[in-house]
């Protein structure tokens, strides 16, 4: 493989790495502000235990952070991946890709569980609501499962923040491994390669 091969490889590297990175940064927003808003929230009031949807959203938060970190991470590699003394093996490389892949893929799966639950306790809730569409307004304290707000609503953006940052990483990654899979053994042939 050429040097020239190799630049171009590792600007695609840094470019997509830059951008999932600063992406993700952006989405991540979203959920650590509802997250510090539910245990602010939590902590304020007579029922301070997180429930399993907290605990998921926590998950989904740390593997965002995770692939955040991760895209970061592609933009480290491309600088060794443009000079041929220190060019990672093909094998190295696809490990990396495919840690990736997986972290995003698990990110997915919470996020969209995460928007199924969210869903499915609004529908619930509306459907037990008189169908006319009154409004009602309760000032006693009930359960937090027994009426809706604007936390909901935020709630479901973190969801779909979450899952945009996850799907990023996923098609950053896909097309990395594309590029890398189809120049596998040109990455033979380097020195470093056999050295590994």
């Amino acid at each position: 493989m050429s040097a020239d091969d190799l630049q171009k490889i590792a600007k695609r590297f840094s470019s997509l790495g830059w951008i999932g990175f600063w992406i993700q940064a952006v989405l991540i927003l979203a959920p650590i502000g509802m997250l510090a808003v539910v245990l602010v929230r939590k902590a304020q009031g007579p029922d301070v235990r997180l429930d399993f949807t907290d605990y998921l959203a926590i998950v989904g938060l740390v593997v965002l952070l995770f692939t955040t970190l991760w895209s970061f991470r592609y933009t480290r590699l491309a600088k060794r991946i443009a000079d041929p003394a220190t060019c990672p093996s093909y094998a190295s490389l696809s490990r990396t890709l495919w840690t990736g892949l997986w972290a995003g893929i698990v990110g997915i799966a919470i996020s969209v569980l995460m928007i199924l639950i969210d869903v499915l306790r609004l529908v619930f809730l509306f459907l037990k609501t008189p169908q006319g569409g009154v409004p009602v307004i309760r000032t006693e304290a009930q359960s937090r499962s027994e009426w809706v707000s604007a936390i909901d609503a935020l709630s479901l953006l973190t969801d779909i923040c979450t899952l945009v940052g996850e799907l990023v990483i996923v098609g950053f990654t896909l097309w990395l491994l594309f590029i890398i899979t189809r120049r596998a053994s040109e990455f033979a042939q380097l020195p470093t390669a056999s050295a590994e």
